[in-house]
């Protein structure tokens, strides 16, 4: 069974965090996405977001995929549907990435697990920005 690491885990984990590549991030401002990226990048985090269909979004350049990121990434932030999270996970563990948090509403506790096993730090069904306001600052 999956547990999420303790609120004082996580917020060790953010301190360590610089870069964070949103998977699913929209560009649309009515998006729950768009306003967790856009809160996170006003804590000073660079957001790098991963979403196959835009150029850009938050004023910075949009990847297709995790894989085409050209710096390091500290931390994937996914925005995606429980069914995608599978090949997120295969995606982050060939490209050897550490951290990995998917927002709340969003179950997929056999993928989760199998991250975790392969050494990963994985946060699932929470939202990054809002346990960052109530356990890190």
């Amino acid at each position: 069974m999956f547990e999420n690491p303790t609120p004082e885990q996580c917020c060790a984990l953010l301190k360590t965090v610089k870069n964070i590549a949103v998977v699913g991030l929209s560009p649309n401002p009515a998006r729950p996405s768009y306003g967790v990226a856009k809160a996170m990048q006003g804590y000073g985090f660079n957001i790098i977001p991963v979403h196959p269909a835009v150029k850009e979004v938050l004023g910075a350049q949009a990847y297709p995929r995790l894989a085409d990121i050209p710096g390091p990434i500290d931390l994937v932030n996914v925005f995606r549907q429980a069914e995608f999270i599978d090949g997120i996970v295969d995606e982050c563990l060939v490209l050897k990435l550490k951290s990995l948090w998917i927002q709340e509403g969003i179950v997929n506790e056999p993928a989760a697990l199998r991250a975790r096993q392969a050494g990963m730090f994985v946060v699932m069904n929470r939202c990054i920005y809002r346990d960052y306001r109530a356990f890190c600052i």
